[in-house]
C-alpha cells in the first residue's frame, strides 16, 4: 500500500498536466464579435508547470532512493 501511494503522488502532476492540455484543446478558441480572441490560455502554462513539477518529483525520489541505499 505504501508503494502504491508513492506512485500516485508521482503520477498526479502528469495527470493534471494532461488534463490541462486536453481541456485547452477541448474548449478551443474563437474570435468574439468585437474581434477579441477568446481562449483558455491559462491552461498552457499550468500544463507545463505540472509537467515540470512531476519531473522534479521523480528526480527527488530517485535521489532519495540513492541516498537511502
Amino acid at each position: 500500500m505504501k508503494y502504491l501511494n508513492k506512485k500516485i503522488i508521482l503520477m498526479t502532476p502528469f495527470i493534471l498536466s494532461m488534463l490541462c492540455f486536453v481541456s485547452y484543446a477541448a474548449i478551443g478558441s474563437y474570435v468574439a464579435e468585437d474581434g477579441a480572441l477568446v481562449e483558455p490560455f491559462a491552461f498552457i502554462p499550468m500544463g507545463y508547470l505540472f509537467f515540470a513539477l512531476g519531473i522534479v518529483l521523480i528526480i527527488l525520489r530517485l535521489v532519495m532512493n540513492r541516498i537511502q541505499s
